[in-house]
């Protein structure tokens, strides 16, 4: 069973569980006629407005309006001025919560993927879906609990103690 995942399938109350349930999922960017898909093996959570790590903690703003949108929107950024972030939104409308997309298959790192395919801040605001190029696909593979390692979020420092500290990251040991 292949299928592209729909706004349904990304909206959760519950961002930290639906982020550990995106990896073996894949990421897909369709350009120029070329296809490149690569399994989602690491991500982390932003979980809502009282998340201090969130960039919608402080409210919306011209950059994290996309962050309230409903579930199923690319928010896209660009941080130290060369590299883009590619986070999916995942909360009810009005309700700010989105998976960063750290790795996938052989890719480590936000900036590293987002370089590797192609991804810019066009895609910023638009769903994720097969029209737009920039999706998420699930082929029915099953990644146990077992074989997610769960860390605290990399560069949260600033939200202090308990939400930097918050194990709302996950890492695909194996399958």
């Amino acid at each position: 069973m292949k299928r592209v995942l729909t706004k349904n399938d990304l909206v959760s109350e519950d961002t930290p569980w639906l982020a550990q349930n995106l990896l073996g999922k894949f990421l897909i960017y369709e350009k120029n006629g070329k296809k490149i898909e690569k399994m989602i093996t690491e991500v982390e959570a932003y979980d809502g407005p009282k998340d201090r790590a969130s960039h919608a903690h402080k409210g919306k703003t011209p950059r994290t309006e996309v962050m309230f949108y409903e579930a199923g929107h690319w928010y896209i950024y660009l941080i130290y001025g060369m590299y883009f972030m590619a986070n999916i939104v995942t909360g009810p409308r009005e309700f700010p919560a989105a998976i960063l997309i750290r790795g996938v298959e052989n890719i480590s790192g936000p900036g590293k993927v987002t370089k590797s395919f192609g991804i810019t801040k066009k895609f910023n605001g638009k769903k994720a879906s097969f029209q737009n190029k920039l999706y998420i696909i699930d082929k029915g593979i099953k990644v146990p609990y077992k074989k997610i390692k769960k860390t605290p979020r990399i560069g949260v420092s600033y939200a202090g103690k308990y939400w930097a500290g918050k194990k709302y990251r996950f890492i695909l040991t194996s399958i």
